[in-house]
């Protein structure tokens, strides 16, 4: 019998798609993610903003870049996810 996350056992690690708005600090970048959802009472679709921070090692995200983070263990005491990849670069 296996576990739902895979062969490990372990539950699959969650990703997000969002977009840099800070690199200023080092191996570190501030990744916004945009949501949408509805409104439980007036129905009307709102957007929320989550800002987190993401460790990159090599340093090659820049702002404007469009990036997919990855849940990881805690690096900080405000960084839990990693850039796994960049998805688009900014202009």
């Amino acid at each position: 019998m296996t576990s739902p996350g895979g062969p490990s056992g372990r539950p699959a690690r969650k990703t997000q798609v969002g977009i840099i708005v800070s690199d200023k600090m080092q191996k570190t970048v501030v990744v916004e993610v945009l949501t949408r959802g509805r409104h439980p009472l007036y129905k009307k679709i709102v957007r929320k903003n989550r800002r987190f921070k993401a460790h990159d090692e090599a340093g090659e995200a820049k702002m404007g870049d469009t990036v997919l983070i990855a849940e990881t263990r805690p690096l900080s005491k405000e960084k839990r996810w990693r850039v796994a990849r960049v998805l688009e670069r900014a202009r």
